[in-house]
């Protein structure tokens, strides 16, 4: 009786470890656990930061637009402009308390939902990453963004093909801007285009006369381009004042981009190749004129349907949604694991190929045609 006892006893330890190893497997790699939940007509929660660029203006619609031609209703949020961190950590709780199955986050600051997205697993919730990675947590179950190295090395090159346009050889003068540390995509932009910079620099055939390479030194609190521009005009005051020639300037989106040439412009310094990113209606009349060389083009409403067909591939039972990459650690390793990543191809567009870009956007198209 004694033995009997002990093989039921050893069985039913045994089925409770298979079922505790199920449930820590799938959430190591981000759970799918709430997976099954997801059916047409439930309410999506997307948590969207605070409007400090054109894109995330756009974003809302978008997310409406896509989320109900697929049969879903929008719970869409934006943190406020003031204590934005604390604002969308409280909208979060608040979709996971209303039942929303799904919470897209785009993070104001990706190092600080860890505990968001923890309860929103909890509560059976899909958690998707969108445009910015959440940082050193297991409770996230994609992430959906453009590739962000790729833009990082298409903002390089361009500076490089601009330079040598403008002036055929070098050696060239740089100074080099980042975003935010507190975004997990300004890292990334970094890395890609300093793959392509730093062995130049390493070579002397970039020069950056400021001495400023590292990201701490180049990065830009809150992405505010009054920072950037501040930054800009110290960098010519104690760089360039003396008529040391500045030929190019790295700058990671289209709103810093601008305040770099507004500091050039003021400071009666020759506006050099400046690089931008996100396709800006205020920066694409300055690339058509050529005050600004180029920009990235990420179409807002194809990443919002981005994030959409996977959930809607989620919906119709599908394990492994369709266009995911479970092993990009370049782009989507978040401290903890390597998300799994739905990656959209960015686009450079510069006065040359501007047209062609934005055929598809009439808002753009007619910028870029205006222009030409």
């Amino acid at each position: 009786m004694r033995k009997k006892l002990l093989i039921g006893v050893a069985a039913v330890a045994l089925a409770g470890l298979t079922l505790a190893g199920c449930s820590s497997r799938g959430s190591d790699s981000g759970s799918t656990s709430g997976a099954d939940q997801i059916k047409k007509g439930i309410t999506v929660g997307v948590a969207l930061p605070a409007k400090t660029s054109q894109n995330w203006v756009l974003a809302k619609a978008s997310f409406e637009k896509a989320l109900d031609a697929a049969g879903f209703k929008a719970d869409v949020q934006y943190a406020a402009a003031s204590n934005t961190v604390a604002d969308q950590q409280n909208q979060i709780q608040s979709m996971v308390t209303k039942g929303d199955k799904v919470i897209i986050i785009a993070a104001q600051d990706g190092s600080q939902l860890g505990t968001q997205a923890a309860q929103a697993k909890k509560a059976g919730a899909t958690v998707i990453a969108w445009d910015r990675n959440i940082l050193n947590t297991k409770n996230v179950d994609y992430y959906v963004a453009f590739n962000n190295y790729k833009v990082g090395q298409l903002q390089a090159q361009a500076l490089l093909d601009g330079m040598k346009a403008k002036k055929p050889t070098g050696p060239y003068n740089i100074e080099i801007f980042a975003g935010a540390n507190t975004d997990a995509n300004a890292t990334v932009f970094y890395n890609g285009a300093m793959s392509v910079l730093k062995p130049l620099i390493d070579k002397g055939d970039l020069v950056v006369p400021s001495g400023q390479t590292s990201f701490q030194q180049v990065q830009t609190d809150g992405w505010d381009p009054k920072n950037s521009q501040t930054r800009m005009q110290n960098i010519i005051t104690k760089t360039y004042s003396s008529g040391t020639v500045l030929d190019g300037v790295l700058s990671p989106n289209d709103t810093l981009g601008r305040s770099i040439i507004t500091a050039c412009q003021s400071a009666g310094l020759a506006v050099p190749i400046v690089t931008g990113q996100d396709s800006e209606t205020a920066s694409i009349p300055l690339i058509m004129n050529g005050t600004q060389y180029s920009t990235i083009y990420k179409n807002t409403d194809e990443e919002a349907k981005g994030a959409v067909d996977l959930i809607t591939d989620l919906a119709n039972g599908k394990k492994k949604p369709s266009g995911v990459d479970y092993s990009d650690k370049t782009n989507a390793y978040n401290g903890t694991i390597t998300v799994p990543y739905k990656a959209l191809t960015p686009i450079l567009v510069t006065k040359e190929n501007a047209v062609e870009a934005y055929a598809n956007n009439p808002t753009l198209e007619k910028l870029a045609k205006a222009g030409s």
